[in-house]
């Protein structure tokens, strides 16, 4: 149980609702424990009575009366307990996704590429309700049973110490069935849970992938795939099942022993006379008693099991220290960044890789300048821009900037002076103006919309139902390619960064638009330093310095002209380009 160990921050946090908690469970079974007591003196009486000849109706109504009274005080006492304890163990759920999102937030941006999406959703869905149940009735049960079992042998011993050691002989078998039983539950609740997660990546990725999977018509190979998931799922859950329905009937079957024991030995002990019928009656109740606190405590060992599995799950991402994060090292008074950056001898290499992705880089791109980045598929073109937001950390050398190695300036600061727009453009299933409103959240309309005319969606935007207000979608999904380009080209805008990062971001853009996009993007950014990545000629021609990479290496640099009249990569990339267009044209 060393996992649900972490969980004691949490509770300290409702402590005092939870000590409350506590004391509606005791007062509870107080009220509870008693009511045998009245129905074996009610017996007792009815018995005397009878043996008399007269029965006065009057007594048995007011122990009728105190029995339901006190089963009333019980109830409101029990729903107390769970206004407190089950109330918290929601509080606490909300409290562990909270938390589970805020450290996903933190983590680096390799744990996601590494990580099924699916899998985390697991965590954030069946992890977390399993850890609740040991939050909510996994502490209920445990408290209420035990009280309930104090009371009732305290009183079953009072009544016979000697009926009450046989009774309960039974019991310790308990014990041992829920040791053996609660490993295996465990055991087995870790594979179904590792299945589930299988199952919700394959169900993400169908949804996600929904149009790839139309446009190759392979909706019958999906729903088989993921049949044959879910009976794996099924198949796991039964086993688990089988497991789980052993404890219930072996609690009541050695209940039943002792039952049948109690109404052997006092029966004959009634018939001795050293027993009444209505102290063997209310022996009998508190044995009837017992069963749910036996039975609870299989159960509770049950939730217990399946939470630490979960929680176990759940520590493997909280253990997960972020590899990119603010040290000792961070320099707290840097709140500004002009935008000058320098790389020196810098090389990376991704995780697992055998090889390096970048290779003695060094580039210096002064304040204000506009630098391209062309070369191959494959070449580290966007792994090197990814360096300058510390998405990744260099392995070697160091990247300054303004003269600061990176890892100096706060995170926070770095990233909020960067506008970055990916290759793959992400928009959230809201309005146009909060996606592009989105990291700027204190821009005004007007703000928004000189972003727009700048990425040149604005005029597109007169066409939309509700204008800025138009709700465009889960991933946009409603906007064309290159509308959601120049929409993440806005957002980015909307920042004001000192530097503006477009990774091969005008692909879907037609060379016209692309055109008015540069040139207005030129007059923004004076001042503040640009760079480019893009396969189009058309797009990099005009920059202050256009780099060439290869193999992870610098291989060329220079203005346009430089580099057309040295006759080596740019100069093949840009003579393939002149004749796409010529045969275009034809």
């Amino acid at each position: 149980m060393r996992a649900l160990f972490r969980l004691r921050p949490y509770l300290a946090r409702y402590k005092k609702t939870l000590l409350w908690g506590l004391i509606t469970v005791i007062s509870s079974n107080v009220f509870t424990v008693v009511q045998p007591l009245f129905l074996g003196k009610a017996i007792d009486d009815l018995k005397l009575a009878v043996d008399a000849g007269s029965v006065d109706i009057s007594i048995f109504v007011q122990w009728a009366g105190l029995i339901v009274g006190f089963s009333i005080i019980a109830g409101l006492f029990t729903f107390l307990t769970r206004q407190t304890i089950i109330v918290v163990s929601r509080h606490i759920e909300f409290d562990l996704r909270n938390d589970l999102l805020a450290h996903l937030q933190r983590l680096h941006y390799s744990y996601f590429q590494n990580t099924p999406t699916g899998d985390l959703m697991a965590h954030a869905t069946n992890d977390i309700s399993a850890v609740r149940n040991v939050l909510g009735p996994g502490i209920m049960y445990p408290a209420d049973t035990l009280m309930t079992f104090s009371m009732v042998m305290v009183l079953m011993m009072a009544t016979d110490w000697s009926l009450t050691l046989l009774a309960l002989i039974p019991l310790p078998l308990v014990s041992i069935v829920v040791y053996k039983l609660g490993k295996s539950i465990h055991a087995k609740s870790m594979e179904r849970q590792e299945q589930f997660s299988l199952l919700t990546t394959r169900a993400q990725e169908n949804l996600s992938g929904i149009r790839v999977i139309k446009s190759y018509v392979r909706e019958e190979h999906e729903i088989k795939l993921f049949g044959s998931l879910s009976w794996e799922y099924l198949k796991k859950n039964l086993v688990l099942a089988r497991v789980q329905s052993l404890l219930w009937p072996l609690m009541f079957l050695l209940v039943g022993f002792s039952i049948m024991i109690t109404l052997y030995v006092g029966g004959v002990r009634v018939i001795e006379g050293s027993l009444t019928i209505g102290s063997l009656s209310a022996f009998l109740a508190y044995l009837v008693m017992l069963i749910w606190p036996v039975i609870a405590f299989g159960w509770v060992i049950n939730l217990l099991q399946q939470g630490e599995a979960s929680m176990a799950r759940l520590c493997k991402i909280w253990d997960t220290e972020p590899e990119i994060r603010d040290t000792a090292e961070t320099d707290s008074t840097i709140r500004q960044i002009k935008g000058e950056i320098e790389f020196r001898n810098v090389s990376f290499t991704h995780k697992n890789a055998s090889t390096p992705t970048l290779k003695n880089i060094n580039l210096t791109i002064s304040q204000g300048m506009t630098v391209a980045i062309v070369g191959y598929t494959g070449s580290g073109k966007t792994t090197l821009v990814n360096l300058i937001p510390r998405l990744y950390d260099v392995t070697e050398g160091q990247l300054l900037i303004d003269g600061v190695d990176i890892r100096r300036i706060p995170l926070d600061v770095l990233r909020s002076h960067i506008g970055y727009v990916p290759q793959e453009t992400f928009l959230f299933s809201d309005t146009l103006a909060e996606n592009i409103r989105y990291g700027a959240d204190e821009a005004s309309m007007e703000e928004i919309q000189s972003a727009a005319e700048i990425s040149q969606i604005a005029k597109d935007v007169l066409d939309f139902p509700k204008k800025y207000e138009t709700t465009i979608g889960e991933r946009g999904i409603t906007l064309s390619g290159g509308q959601k380009q120049r929409t993440s080209i806005a957002r980015a805008i909307v920042r004001h960064p000192r530097i503006l990062i477009l990774d091969d971001s005008l692909s879907a853009v037609d060379t016209y638009t692309e055109d008015a996009i540069l040139r207005r993007l030129r007059d923004f950014m004076k001042g503040r330093t640009s760079i480019l990545i893009s396969h189009r000629i058309s797009t990099v021609k005009d920059a202050d310095l256009i780099v060439v990479l290869q193999h992870g290496e610098i291989v060329e640099r220079g203005t346009h002209e430089e580099l057309v009249a040295l006759g080596g990569i740019y100069a093949d990339l840009y003579e393939k380009q002149l004749l796409e267009q010529e045969l275009e044209e034809l």
